[in-house]
Protein backbone atom coordinates (compact mmCIF):
# COMPACT_ATOMS: atom_id res chain seq x y z
CA UNK A 1 0.00 0.00 0.00
CA UNK A 2 1.08 3.71 -0.93
CA UNK A 3 1.87 6.21 2.00
CA UNK A 4 0.07 9.15 1.88
CA UNK A 5 1.91 12.50 0.26
CA UNK A 6 2.86 14.87 2.28
CA UNK A 7 0.36 17.00 1.43
CA UNK A 8 -2.64 14.61 2.44
CA UNK A 9 -0.42 14.28 5.72
CA UNK A 10 0.05 17.78 6.22
CA UNK A 11 -2.60 20.53 7.49
CA UNK A 12 -5.82 20.20 6.47
CA UNK A 13 -6.31 24.19 5.73
CA UNK A 14 -2.95 23.61 3.19
CA UNK A 15 -4.94 20.80 1.70
CA UNK A 16 -7.64 22.29 1.13
CA UNK A 17 -6.07 25.81 -0.39
CA UNK A 18 -4.06 23.59 -2.98
CA UNK A 19 -7.43 21.38 -4.23
CA UNK A 20 -9.46 24.71 -4.44
CA UNK A 21 -6.50 25.71 -6.89
CA UNK A 22 -6.01 22.44 -8.60
CA UNK A 23 -9.97 22.50 -9.72
CA UNK A 24 -9.55 26.27 -10.78
CA UNK A 25 -6.57 24.94 -13.37
CA UNK A 26 -5.61 27.95 -13.88
CA UNK A 27 -2.22 28.39 -12.02
CA UNK A 28 1.49 27.02 -12.50
CA UNK A 29 3.05 24.66 -9.80
CA UNK A 30 5.37 27.82 -8.90
CA UNK A 31 2.49 30.16 -8.19
CA UNK A 32 0.23 27.72 -6.30
CA UNK A 33 3.90 27.37 -3.82
CA UNK A 34 3.74 30.93 -4.00
CA UNK A 35 0.09 31.00 -2.92
CA UNK A 36 -0.23 28.87 -0.41
CA UNK A 37 3.30 30.59 1.22
CA UNK A 38 1.40 33.31 1.42
CA UNK A 39 -1.68 32.14 2.66
CA UNK A 40 -0.65 29.57 5.70
CA UNK A 41 3.42 30.80 6.07
CA UNK A 42 6.85 29.24 4.04
CA UNK A 43 7.05 26.13 6.67
CA UNK A 44 4.02 24.29 5.04
CA UNK A 45 4.56 25.12 1.71
CA UNK A 46 5.06 21.67 -0.33
CA UNK A 47 7.98 21.04 -2.61
CA UNK A 48 7.69 21.36 -6.74
CA UNK A 49 7.37 17.44 -7.09
CA UNK A 50 5.22 16.26 -3.82
CA UNK A 51 2.65 19.37 -5.53
CA UNK A 52 3.02 17.85 -8.78
CA UNK A 53 2.17 14.23 -7.56
CA UNK A 54 -0.58 15.41 -6.02
CA UNK A 55 -2.00 17.50 -8.63
CA UNK A 56 -2.05 15.06 -11.03
CA UNK A 57 -3.43 12.57 -9.26
CA UNK A 58 -6.15 15.18 -7.90
CA UNK A 59 -6.78 16.30 -11.92
CA UNK A 60 -7.03 12.38 -12.59
CA UNK A 61 -9.45 11.69 -10.02
CA UNK A 62 -11.40 15.46 -11.22
CA UNK A 63 -11.54 14.14 -14.86
CA UNK A 64 -13.29 10.66 -13.89
CA UNK A 65 -15.59 12.62 -11.61
CA UNK A 66 -16.47 14.95 -14.74
CA UNK A 67 -17.16 11.67 -16.73
CA UNK A 68 -19.17 10.03 -14.24
CA UNK A 69 -21.06 13.79 -13.56
CA UNK A 70 -22.22 13.86 -17.61
CA UNK A 71 -22.91 10.05 -17.61
CA UNK A 72 -24.98 10.99 -15.12
CA UNK A 73 -27.14 13.55 -16.82
CA UNK A 74 -27.22 11.37 -19.99
CA UNK A 75 -28.77 8.77 -18.28
CA UNK A 76 -31.37 11.40 -16.45
CA UNK A 77 -32.06 12.65 -19.66
CA UNK A 78 -33.38 9.44 -21.50
CA UNK A 79 -35.04 8.35 -18.22
CA UNK A 80 -37.17 11.33 -18.92
CA UNK A 81 -36.54 12.99 -15.75
CA UNK A 82 -38.42 16.00 -15.47
CA UNK A 83 -36.37 19.20 -15.71
CA UNK A 84 -37.85 20.81 -12.17
CA UNK A 85 -37.68 17.42 -10.49
CA UNK A 86 -33.43 17.37 -10.00
CA UNK A 87 -33.41 16.16 -6.32
CA UNK A 88 -34.14 12.50 -7.21
CA UNK A 89 -31.08 12.92 -9.99
CA UNK A 90 -28.88 14.67 -7.58
CA UNK A 91 -29.28 12.05 -5.04
CA UNK A 92 -28.54 9.53 -7.53
CA UNK A 93 -25.77 11.30 -9.22
CA UNK A 94 -24.24 11.68 -5.38
CA UNK A 95 -24.35 8.17 -4.36
CA UNK A 96 -22.41 7.46 -7.84
CA UNK A 97 -19.65 10.06 -7.48
CA UNK A 98 -19.31 8.86 -3.38
CA UNK A 99 -18.86 5.42 -4.64
CA UNK A 100 -16.83 6.12 -7.38
CA UNK A 101 -14.44 8.55 -5.02
CA UNK A 102 -13.89 5.26 -2.47
CA UNK A 103 -12.94 2.96 -5.58
CA UNK A 104 -10.59 5.13 -6.51
CA UNK A 105 -9.01 6.12 -3.31
CA UNK A 106 -8.79 2.41 -2.53
CA UNK A 107 -7.04 1.81 -6.04
CA UNK A 108 -4.70 4.97 -5.59
CA UNK A 109 -3.88 3.37 -2.29
CA UNK A 110 -3.09 0.45 -4.18
CA UNK A 111 -5.85 -1.55 -3.23
CA UNK A 112 -8.47 -3.44 -5.60
CA UNK A 113 -11.38 -2.86 -4.18
CA UNK A 114 -13.19 -6.30 -2.27
CA UNK A 115 -16.06 -8.37 -3.26
CA UNK A 116 -17.95 -7.03 0.30
CA UNK A 117 -16.75 -3.41 -0.79
CA UNK A 118 -18.41 -4.19 -4.23
CA UNK A 119 -21.73 -5.71 -2.98
CA UNK A 120 -22.23 -2.84 -0.44
CA UNK A 121 -21.61 -0.68 -3.29
CA UNK A 122 -24.17 -2.18 -5.45
CA UNK A 123 -26.42 -2.41 -2.59
CA UNK A 124 -26.57 1.50 -2.29
CA UNK A 125 -27.05 1.66 -5.82
CA UNK A 126 -30.45 -0.26 -5.52
CA UNK A 127 -31.29 1.36 -2.24
CA UNK A 128 -31.05 4.72 -4.27
CA UNK A 129 -32.93 3.46 -7.06
CA UNK A 130 -35.91 2.04 -4.47
CA UNK A 131 -35.82 5.52 -2.85
CA UNK A 132 -36.08 6.95 -6.12
CA UNK A 133 -38.76 5.18 -7.04
CA UNK A 134 -40.96 5.49 -3.37
CA UNK A 135 -40.63 9.52 -3.64
CA UNK A 136 -41.69 9.19 -7.52
CA UNK A 137 -44.94 6.98 -5.79
CA UNK A 138 -45.28 9.63 -3.34
CA UNK A 139 -45.40 12.59 -5.57
CA UNK A 140 -47.96 10.64 -7.94
CA UNK A 141 -50.03 10.25 -4.42
CA UNK A 142 -49.79 13.68 -3.80
CA UNK A 143 -51.00 15.26 -7.32
CA UNK A 144 -54.02 12.42 -6.96
CA UNK A 145 -54.49 14.32 -3.83
CA UNK A 146 -54.66 17.88 -5.12
CA UNK A 147 -56.62 17.16 -8.11
CA UNK A 148 -59.48 15.51 -6.29
CA UNK A 149 -59.72 18.10 -4.10
CA UNK A 150 -59.44 20.36 -6.75
CA UNK A 151 -62.60 18.42 -8.56
CA UNK A 152 -63.93 17.88 -5.09
CA UNK A 153 -64.23 21.98 -4.48
CA UNK A 154 -65.41 22.88 -8.13
CA UNK A 155 -67.84 20.69 -7.72
CA UNK A 156 -68.92 22.67 -4.72
CA UNK A 157 -68.75 25.96 -6.53
CA UNK A 158 -70.83 24.33 -9.09
CA UNK A 159 -73.53 23.16 -7.20
CA UNK A 160 -73.97 26.06 -5.17
CA UNK A 161 -74.04 28.06 -8.44
CA UNK A 162 -76.40 25.94 -10.17
CA UNK A 163 -78.28 26.66 -7.19
CA UNK A 164 -77.83 30.24 -7.74
CA UNK A 165 -78.53 30.47 -11.27
CA UNK A 166 -81.35 27.68 -11.23
CA UNK A 167 -79.84 25.09 -13.39
CA UNK A 168 -81.62 21.92 -13.59
CA UNK A 169 -79.86 18.17 -13.14
CA UNK A 170 -79.43 17.60 -16.69
CA UNK A 171 -77.43 21.37 -17.37
CA UNK A 172 -75.79 20.57 -13.85
CA UNK A 173 -74.50 16.99 -15.46
CA UNK A 174 -73.27 18.48 -18.51
CA UNK A 175 -70.80 20.86 -16.93
CA UNK A 176 -70.15 18.57 -14.40
CA UNK A 177 -68.99 15.82 -17.69
CA UNK A 178 -67.77 18.63 -19.69
CA UNK A 179 -66.13 21.10 -17.57
CA UNK A 180 -64.92 18.64 -14.54
CA UNK A 181 -64.44 15.57 -16.48
CA UNK A 182 -66.61 13.58 -13.42
CA UNK A 183 -69.69 11.57 -14.44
Amino acid sequence: MARKSNIERGPEAVRTTIDTLIRKGRFTLDEMRHYVAEKHGPQVVPSRSSLHRYSVQQETMLEKMRAIDAAARVVVEELGESPDDRAGALLVQSITTLATDAALRAQVDGEEPSIDDVRKLARAAKDVIGARQANLKERQQIERMARERLQREQSENLERIATEQGMDSAQVNFWRKQFLGVG
